[in-house]
């Protein structure tokens, strides 16, 4: 795929994101479109988010739970950029319309801080935990601009690895002092008082 396809696409896509509004699955009209691509298409997205006014605040690694890689037929990792637009201070109120979420899913992560980069390949568990000032819990609500989630590798990639928004929690901990892989998240829902 060469260049302006791919800005194509990483218009289509950030239109779709300001719009509120989804598209069809990339892969439904480009079915040799790479992994390559997808990477390129979702930096032209972002590029077009910083243009507008983001500031890139993190990274995300998306689609890592067996669970959620059966639920939406994707079997390997994804990566993307968050932004400050995308982060809400705990306790805020998320509004869907206001925030052009079309499709949300929220999932409950473990957020790490980092105090020094990380640079593979090679990168071992010691080294991501010595890199790391703290662990905080994060609530996520991904999105998709790719309608009804129809989404191969290739559409989730593209779209900047279903970023939505996210809420982190305000409590930081050494991640050496927790067990990581047994980490556990209650999530509640909270009934009106009239109800």
């Amino acid at each position: 795929m060469n260049n302006e396809k791919r800005a194509q696409y990483g218009d289509e896509l950030y239109e779709a994101l300001k719009s509120g509004k989804t598209i069809e699955p990339l892969t439904n009209s480009e079915s040799d479109i790479t992994i390559e691509d997808a990477y390129h298409i979702s930096l032209h997205m972002v590029e077009r988010r910083v243009a507008a006014g983001d500031r890139i605040v993190g990274k995300k690694i998306g689609v890592t739970s067996k669970a959620v890689q059966d639920m939406l037929n994707v079997h390997q990792p994804d990566f993307g950029f968050i932004t400050d637009e995308m982060w809400f201070k705990n306790g805020d109120t998320i509004s869907c319309s206001e925030n052009k979420l079309i499709q949300p899913r929220a999932e409950g992560e473990i957020a790490f801080k980092l105090k020094k980069d990380l640079v593979g390949p090679g990168v071992t568990e010691k080294d991501v935990l010595e890199a790391t000032e703290c662990v905080m819990p994060c609530f996520e609500i991904v999105d998709s601009r790719i309608h009804n989630w129809q989404i191969k590798i290739q559409d989730t990639v593209s779209d900047n690895a279903s970023c939505g928004v996210f809420v982190l929690g305000e409590e930081q901990v050494d991640p050496n002092t927790i067990d990581l892989p047994s980490a556990q998240m209650k999530v509640y829902k909270k009934w009106p008082a009239d109800q």
